[in-house]
């Protein structure tokens, strides 16, 4: 008997240490099967996880589960089941339930783990020392009379020693009128760990702003706005948490909302990377337009009234008309909030109605051929920005003296010139909006410099769009104060001096609870949670009331129960520390 749970927590100890290895390695790879019906994968950070509503921490971790059962290729007489059949399976999606195991079986595979770390177990073969692996999760049934759905255990570890072992349990049920209270809980912790002080400390999350989808055919937007609060000591279950907590706002935004006031600079974004991918890949995915007239028209008229205006000499006032014009058609919604350029110059406005309306590499040549022929024959003499290196900018300024080099409008020379008068254009609307909203000077000009290659370049004002997405929708949807709004921007501006662009990073900022109290005084939270700790023997109960269920592979559907958001989700996390007992 013990030789055969020594070889198999040998054995899966080594299955554990190769997918640990590999993965440090940076080798991804399906997860490892032990004894044919159980699957191991590890989960590192960004990745998935099925514990992200129950772990504090976001950290490298084992999964255990079953092995999926392989859907079978239905037959004829299947695919011609009724409709009644087919929608309640479609209905029914993915059964994760179905991965769990029983708590016999969990408890062995914990036991197998823990086993192969202690530092008693010489007998074992394994190499000396033990490599001290990341903390392993085992997914349960919940069959078993306290309803555990998850087991776990981390190791405790100095430099060079494994001192001891965690233990965590995890059980969920639902229930809308629960009745326990503080008390009761402190209670149960003393009396489970022969303890007689303890600690108690609360955690609440609300959520402030959660996109939704459009309709069933657009798929709701990753962005969310929620506030952590954390203080202590608990006086009650779902206490409202003092002002004297501690308070971090967790943000994440998926830039392109439809909805959104940045919808019409998010799309000349979109065209930009169109025109990036077309020069890095040599193949251009034109966009559908949004004009009904063609590019070539519009540029063409573009160009007859500045021609008209050079003709009286007043091409600036003329200019100022166009770009109002140009800012009309932008949403109305950003007004309240960006204060729409007045100042675009030829290049720009050019950009504005090429953005809108090319829709081929034949419509670039077109365009630019006429801009060229009218700086060549004088028509038109119009003023650009100062500091612009675009070779349109060179041209124009050329024109002035009656002297303009040859270019040929052939190859990668059309979008090279769009590409470029867009990153100008593109640059100054974040830069006027960040100075003008006294959030930034950017006077690093990591984000603006025309010293790096043009794709890097592209790739820097994709951080800039996203940092302004944020601002943004903070703007919309909390109101905070300007002092808040400008440590949030100088927060995304360090994050993206350092980092590639990631709308998954959650963005976090501490705040003063006083400062958004009304944010969350008279809201319900998300989720709320009390830690019950006991020093000493480092074991800790954790009791959370959520609104949604935090286990993914149990059903909590009772009958009676139409709509699941009205029951509150009662999990309990026990903590128990053992150490090693030596023979």
């Amino acid at each position: 008997m013990w030789s055969g749970a020594n070889r198999a927590a040998e054995e899966f100890y080594a299955g554990l240490l190769q997918e640990f290895d590999e993965n440090k390695k940076g080798i991804r790879k399906d997860p490892f099967i032990y004894e044919a019906d159980i699957q191991v994968q590890l989960i590192s950070k960004g990745q998935p996880n099925p514990l992200k509503n129950i772990l504090h921490e976001n950290e490298t971790i084992f999964i255990v589960e079953k092995v999926p059962l392989e859907k079978e290729e239905p037959s004829p007489i299947e695919e011609l089941q009724s409709e009644d059949t087919a929608i309640s399976d479609l209905s029914t999606g993915e059964n994760v339930g179905l991965l769990a195991l029983p708590i016999g079986r969990a408890r062995q595979l914990i036991g197998f783990y823990t086993m192969a770390h202690n530092p008693n177990m010489t007998h074992l073969k394994i190499n000396r020392p033990v490599t001290a692996l990341p903390p392993l999760w085992v997914r349960c049934d919940g069959s078993d009379p306290e309803g555990i759905s998850w087991l776990g255990a981390e190791l405790i570890s100095t430099s060079s020693n494994i001192t001891g072992i965690v233990l965590y349990m995890v059980t969920c049920k639902v229930d809308k009128n629960f009745s326990v209270n503080l008390e009761d809980l402190k209670k149960s912790h003393k009396k489970r760990h022969h303890l007689s002080t303890l600690t108690a400390s609360g955690f609440a999350r609300y959520e402030l702003f959660k996109s939704t989808a459009l309709d069933d055919t657009v798929a709701a937007s990753q962005t969310t706005i929620t506030l952590d609060i954390s203080w202590s000591p608990v006086d009650e279950i779902l206490q409202t948490p003092p002002l004297s907590s501690t308070a971090t706002l967790n943000i994440k935004v998926e830039s392109g909302e439809p909805r959104g006031p940045l919808s019409q600079l998010h799309r000349e974004l979109k065209f930009l990377l169109v025109l990036a991918d077309g020069l890095r890949t040599g193949v251009t995915e034109w966009p559908e337009p949004l004009e009904a007239k063609s590019a070539v028209e519009l540029v063409q008229e573009f160009l007859n009234e500045l021609s008209k205006l050079n003709e009286f000499g007043d091409s600036t006032k003329k200019d100022t008309e166009i770009v109002k014009h140009d800012a009309a058609a932008v949403d109305g919604s950003i007004e309240c909030l960006l204060t729409v350029r007045g100042d675009l110059d030829f290049a720009e406005q050019l950009w504005c109605k090429m953005s809108s309306s090319v829709i081929s590499y034949q419509d670039l040549v077109k365009c630019f051929s006429l801009v060229i022929q009218s700086l060549q024959r004088g028509a038109i003499q119009p003023w650009l920005h100062s500091g612009s290196n675009s070779l349109l900018s060179k041209l124009i300024h050329q024109s002035y003296y009656g002297t303009m080099d040859t270019v040929s409008l052939s190859g990668t020379v059309p979008v090279q010139m769009l590409l470029e008068i867009g990153l100008d254009k593109l640059k100054k609307d974040y830069i006027c909006f960040f100075i003008g909203k006294s959030l930034s000077q950017l006077k690093k000009e990591y984000f603006i410099s025309p010293s790096v290659d043009t794709q890097e370049q592209v790739h820097r004002v994709q951080k800039l769009h996203h940092i302004l997405e944020i601002v943004v929708s903070c703007m919309l949807f909390i109101k905070p104060q300007h002092e808040l709004l400008f440590s949030l921007t100088q927060s995304c501006i360090k994050y993206y001096e350092q980092n590639p662009l990631d709308e998954q990073h959650i963005f976090q900022l501490p705040v003063r609870p006083t400062a958004v109290k009304d944010l969350y005084q008279n809201e319900k939270p998300q989720k709320w949670r009390v830690e019950i700790n006991s020093g000493q023997k480092k074991v800790k109960t954790v009791w959370q009331l959520s609104d949604s269920p935090p286990i993914d592979h149990l059903n909590f559907h009772r009958p009676g129960i139409s709509k699941i958001k009205s029951d509150r989700f009662m999990t309990e996390f026990k903590k128990n520390l053992k150490g090693w007992e030596h023979k």
